[in-house]
């Protein structure tokens, strides 16, 4: 498996999520991939065991976003390390980061440095808030700067109703998958360009996020109305919504919950009625156009939720598929994990591992002349930093005093 990025060479100094998962799926397309990280390691792959309280043998989050990497420790405290740094980056055709551009600035890592000594460098730069403004330097996560300050998560919940909680990386696995479809989009203009150059790629958590609640704010910008969250029982469209059908004989559980996705509501309500046995709701004058059917939503949810009530999902999606009603499952992790639908389109990818094959979930796109998927599992802390200097060009007379000085462990 090679992938239409193989011959590319990216170094990374990335914690937590962003940049390594912008990383990773570039990784995943087939670039080689050197991860630089301090003594004590990315924080994230501490995560799991303080996370959940447990000295855990794994840590699933973290290799997902850092498979087939190379790992390379490097004390940029010291000079030493830094030059080594800077040498594998003058190597490299892409560099990418997500750590505070102070920082950088302060290792020699910055930009305008590093294109300098390498003017074909692609540098992709993650930040919470862009890489130039006033808040450059400002801590954020995804929880920050995508979740809270996009608007993402007051959108998401009627006004004045308590907050969903994120789950973790979603901002940031939306902002790394944007980031690699741009550091690819860099590296096409460089092969196109008469002199070769890279160039800077600026992608932020807020930026992405805002991008995300696209249609709201425009909306908002355009029209200049305020945009209201509402909650299922009074839906713009109340055939597309979710609803909760009957509990399984037996099984001890609620009943499943579905979303119905009639985005053309007016041709669809037939279709719709047809299936529920409830043709006489298309003479209701509540329910004739979608206009009228948006002023008495709440009326048509119940209506719709006493029905629903009355047959379980695996009944009702029979029903569904045949009278071409579109619906989709509401599924838990667990369902997702089970999903015959999940396993077609390609999700999970298996890696071999000292112990049998290893399944991830794969980065969100596959190639027909140029096969990519997950290279290889997660690194140990350091494992290659020795096998990387060595083809950098030293030999074990300069690895040596390096380790001596703590540039290296």
């Amino acid at each position: 498996m090679s992938g239409p990025l193989e011959g590319i060479r990216v170094v990374e100094l990335g914690l937590w999520v962003a940049g390594p998962a912008c990383a990773c799926i570039l990784r995943d397309w087939g670039a080689d991939v050197i991860k630089i990280e301090p003594p004590a390691g990315d924080p994230f792959r501490g995560w799991a065991t303080a996370m959940m309280g447990v000295d855990a043998p794994t840590n699933p989050p973290f290799e997902l976003d850092n498979r087939g990497k190379r790992s390379v420790v490097l004390n940029l405290d010291h000079e030493d390390a830094r030059a080594i740094a800077r040498k594998l980056v003058d190597q490299a055709d892409v560099f990418v980061t997500n750590v505070r551009p102070r920082a950088l600035d302060d290792f020699g890592l910055d930009y305008d440095t590093l294109a300098r000594a390498n003017p074909r460098l692609v540098y992709c730069q993650i930040t919470g808030y862009g890489s130039d403004g006033p808040n450059r330097d400002r801590a954020a996560y995804d929880i920050g700067a995508f979740w809270s300050r996009a608007g993402i998560a007051a959108s998401l919940v009627p006004e004045g109703a308590p907050l969903p909680q994120q789950r973790g990386g979603m901002g940031d696995h939306m902002t790394g998958m944007g980031a690699a479809g741009a550091v690819s989009a860099a590296l096409l203009a460089r092969e196109r360009s008469p002199d070769g150059r890279g160039q800077r790629v600026d992608v932020s958590l807020l930026r992405t996020g805002v991008y995300m609640m696209g249609w709201d704010v425009s909306l908002a910008q355009r029209l200049k109305v305020p945009i209201k969250p509402y909650d299922r029982e009074h839906a713009v469209n109340p055939l597309i919504d979710c609803y909760r059908a009957a509990p399984s004989a037996g099984s001890g559980q609620a009943g499943r919950w579905f979303w119905i996705i009639l985005l053309q509501a007016d041709r669809h309500w037939p279709d719709l009625c047809r299936a529920i046995g409830r043709e006489d709701l298309l003479s209701d004058e509540r329910f004739a156009e979608i206009e009228v059917r948006r002023e008495h939503g709440p009326e048509l949810v119940a209506e719709l939720d006493k029905v629903f009530a009355s047959k379980t999902l695996a009944e009702w999606g029979e029903i569904f598929d045949r009278e071409n009603v579109w619906w989709a499952p509401v599924n838990t992790i667990s369902d997702v994990i089970a999903d015959p639908a999940a396993h077609a389109a390609g999700v999970f990818r298996e890696v071999e591992g000292p112990d049998g094959p290893v399944t991830f979930v794969a980065s969100p796109a596959d190639f027909s002349e140029t096969a990519a998927g997950p290279q290889g599992l997660a690194p140990e802390l350091g494992q290659h930093t020795e096998e990387v200097l060595l083809e950098l060009g030293y030999d074990w007379e300069q690895i040596v005093p390096l380790k001596e000085s703590g540039a290296i462990p």
